[in-house]
């Protein structure tokens, strides 16, 4: 779910990776365009004219003006035209202000990291495909978890363990009956977030501007995790503020994942079809501290 833990910030992880992009694709990029988008329900895809797909969390609890037309077109202004649009534009729209703008956005990043990938342009990582992040947590005995977001797979997990975690989550309605004990409000994220041994965020925290506040907070000693669809873009970034695993997806049926979107699909209705779980890990690190 969507959460907003600390104040909004301008994103430095996607405006570092817009440059990546941007660097490795050199003029190749400003040939690149927009074949098809769909905003679904639960997540935006895109196709490139290039083939490649991306998709990110559809940030609708992030747009209070979608409550009647005229408003709704403000939140939305380039509906009807996103096809055939330079990516480049895009590339700018991932840096915005305007929620939906942003998600499309880094869809689109999504899409051109996978063709920067295809095209053997990056390295310093490794990826495997088929791989759960989930199935990555180093959940010893003594572990603290501390999860960012009703990530519904992660709270299964963890609630089998039957030991302390927290969950941080902007809308409490979200968790079930027997969750609700191990929720915290996002105003104790300062607190909360340094006595982790595992931090989970979810990577809509891209969209809302919080990630990099939190990875902050983060003990470096603890094992740091971002995960979903949102975090699908080139991990660089995100290693060089101590994120440990990125969980992403690539979509390997472009028109299927994007058909299904427009059927209100989940990630459920992508995996095994028209998309695959990714597990990206780092091969050598640099920090940053800004």
């Amino acid at each position: 779910m969507m959460v907003l833990l600390l104040k909004s910030r301008p994103s430095k992880i996607l405006e570092e990776t817009v440059a990546e992009v941007k660097n490795n694709l050199k003029d190749k990029i400003h040939n690149i365009k927009v074949e098809r988008a769909v905003i679904g329900i639960f997540f935006t895809g895109v196709c490139l004219d290039t083939g490649h797909a991306g998709i990110c969390a559809t940030p609708i609890k992030e747009i209070p003006e979608a409550v009647c037309c005229p408003s709704s077109a403000r939140a939305m202004p380039n509906a009807g035209y996103l096809t055939e649009r330079p990516v480049v534009k895009y590339l700018d729209d991932a840096l915005s202000n305007i929620p939906m703008k942003k998600a499309l956005g880094i869809a689109v990043l999504s899409a051109l990291s996978s063709y920067c990938r295809d095209k053997g342009l990056v390295n310093g990582y490794k990826m495997r495909v088929g791989v759960d992040a989930i199935e990555c947590l180093d959940l010893k005995d003594d572990t603290y978890p501390v999860l960012i977001g009703a990530i519904a797979p992660c709270l299964r997990i963890l609630k089998g363990r039957k030991k302390p975690f927290t969950i941080i989550e902007l809308d409490p309605r979200t968790l079930k009956s027997d969750e609700i004990r191990f929720y915290a409000p996002p105003g104790k994220t300062p607190e909360i977030v340094p006595k982790a041994d595992v931090l989970v965020i979810t990577g809509t925290t891209l969209i809302n501007g919080t990630l990099e506040g939190i990875l902050k907070l983060a003990r470096p000693d603890a094992q740091v995790v971002v995960l979903g669809p949102t975090a699908s873009i080139l991990p660089h970034a995100f290693f060089r503020r101590g994120v440990n695993i990125l969980g992403g997806d690539i979509i390997t049926n472009p028109e299927k994942m994007l058909d299904t979107l427009t059927e209100g699909g989940s990630g459920y209705h992508l995996y095994g079809k028209s998309a695959e779980r990714v597990v990206t890990t780092v091969k050598y690190r640099k920090s940053v501290k800004n």
